[in-house]
């Protein structure tokens, strides 16, 4: 079974929240490649507080919150791409990328890049919101041009069926549930919100890969 990457149309829309239920729903390891900005609660720590499934380090942990190119210039550093490989694990894994599918490793690579070269399934976060159509079809079109395979789309947010029936038919890709707002937002929240989640088609997804 290849691993699942969770990946959105830009950044705060909900992935690490989607990434949280997914590590539940599949009993799975979580792993975020590139954190930047240490100062808040990461992304790993979210997870291992809402999931409390196993959370593998970071490859790379960066203390300014921003594209994590500008964020290793700020520590005179440089990411090696090269060296971001999927780890090996016994257990389902969920990969989270960082903000969009163009956030920029270094000058030359994105996490588009990474997510070709991978070739695992890729689950897009598209909150339901004005914008949203246009940003989740030139996500779509870009992974399939990279020749990334998608599982489908989770929404994020208040209920719109005309958008999400748009996006789910000119983008061609599988409407996988919406995740409303949750609060409070606890392990039990999340795991009752995921109910509505297609797990069948994203299990079947990482199977097919």
């Amino acid at each position: 079974m290849k691993p699942i990457i969770v990946t959105g149309t830009d950044t705060g829309i909900g992935k690490t929240i989607v990434s949280a239920g997914l590590v539940q729903a599949l009993g799975a390891s979580y792993w975020k490649p590139v954190q930047s900005g240490l100062e808040e609660e990461t992304d790993s720590e979210i997870v291992a507080r809402l999931a409390g499934g196993p959370v593998l380090p970071e490859a790379v942990r960066l203390k300014l919150p921003a594209s994590p190119h500008i964020s290793a210039e700020a520590e005179g550093a440089r990411i090696d791409h090269a060296a971001l490989s999927l780890p090996e694990t016994s257990r389902p894994l969920v990969v989270e990328g960082a903000g969009g599918l163009m956030v920029p490793l270094d000058d030359e690579t994105t996490f588009l890049d990474l997510f070709a070269r991978w070739g695992a399934p890729v689950v897009l976060v598209a909150r339901t919101v004005l914008g949203t159509i246009n940003h989740s079809l030139l996500s779509l079109s870009a992974l399939r041009a990279c020749g990334v395979p998608v599982a489908g789309v989770i929404f994020s947010g208040e209920a719109a069926p005309r958008v999400e029936r748009t996006i789910a038919e000119m983008g061609d890709v599988a409407h996988l549930g919406r995740l409303g707002r949750l609060d409070p937002l606890t392990p039990e929240t999340l795991r009752s919100g995921f109910e509505s989640i297609d797990m069948a088609a994203i299990r079947a997804a990482m199977e097919a890969a």
